[in-house]
């Protein structure tokens, strides 16, 4: 993997940037596992910046999808002047899918994986990967809490095994969070801290522990929201303009939750108190009966809030009221 400063050509870069930046040039491509929410998120910052992109699940309905939601997402950006219209098509050119893990990898310098937050589908798929890529290819994950380390040790390439944890909506948020294990080289390290800038990222890195940091302090604090809200000390609207309008928050707690999905609000709380065995950390009962009842949030029309197709308007959901 090489690096050089240029700028990006015309038609690759937003309207008015001028600046340099950091580009990656690989020979290969980078391939991204698992095509939901954030897999066809990071599928489509790569493609942006002019990468090869190989979009991978087991499902072509999933692959065709997130290829629409891509193209409805660079849309939204040319009718807000964020990008060219022309770097639309080209960003979709760039942009191949596969259904087979082992052919999608082949040729790749960079693996991505975004499948499920499940730790035994994750380490599944790292052993087939692992099997299938290039010797010398970094083997990243989107892996909100799991062990970096766990993941890392049943691969034979434990040191090219880096966690690189996209927020949501990944082509929106700037931050990206880079999770070391202890046999990681620094090379490999320092390969993902530049890939992130070159897409236009701020990259923070940090240790292996569980939760990292993002979800070591975000979730405690959305779980008790939960808690306050199952305790009756106050509702879903006002527990979120207490954080918004008094911290500063961009959106309260429980619409946070929703957007992020309560089954995985839940297993990131099962991975902070399975890693530090710690009480504080034991998912609020209601958390977890509505995981079971399958209100899950913007993916399910219905968590704290209902969330109608199409309409940004917030209605609490009528068993809050």
């Amino acid at each position: 993997m090489n690096f050089k400063i240029h700028p990006l050509p015309t038609g690759r870069q937003a309207l008015g940037a001028k600046e340099k930046l950091i580009t990656m040039t690989l020979n290969g491509g980078i391939s991204v596992i698992g095509a939901g929410t954030m897999g066809n998120g990071i599928a489509h910052v790569f493609a942006q910046r002019g990468f090869k992109v190989t979009l991978i699940d087991i499902s072509q309905e999933q692959l065709d999808k997130a290829v629409i939601t891509i193209g409805k997402n660079l849309d939204r950006m040319v009718a807000k002047e964020i990008i060219r219209k022309e770097l639309k098509q080209e960003t979709l050119d760039n942009i191949t899918t596969n259904t087979s893990i082992a052919d999608g990898v082949k040729n790749a310098e960079l693996v991505v994986e975004a499948a499920t937050e499940n730790v035994d589908l994750k380490l599944k798929i790292f052993q087939q990967v692992d099997e299938a890529a290039p010797s010398g290819c970094i083997l990243a994950t989107n892996t909100s809490s799991i062990s970096i380390t766990k993941i890392a040790a049943i691969t034979k390439r434990p040191e090219l095994v880096i966690g690189m944890h996209f927020m949501n909506p990944v082509p929106v948020m700037k931050l990206v969070e880079i999770i070391t294990n202890p046999a990681n080289k620094k090379e490999t390290t320092d390969t993902i801290v530049e890939l992130s800038k070159t897409l236009g990222k701020v990259p923070c890195v940090v240790n292996d522990f569980p939760g990292f940091i993002s979800n070591r302090i975000l979730m405690p604090m959305i779980n008790e929201a939960i808690y306050s809200l199952h305790e009756g000390v106050a509702g879903v609207e006002e527990i979120d303009t207490i954080m918004k309008l008094g911290m500063a928050h961009p959106m309260g707690p429980l619409q946070l939750a929703d957007l992020i999905g309560l089954d995985v609000c839940l297993s990131i709380m099962n991975v902070l108190y399975d890693g530090f065995g710690n009480p504080k950390y034991t998912p609020c009962p209601l958390l977890v009966e509505m995981v079971k009842e399958g209100k899950l949030g913007v993916k399910t029309g219905e968590g704290f809030y209902v969330h109608a197709s199409g309409s940004k308007e917030l209605m609490v959901s009528s068993r809050f009221k």
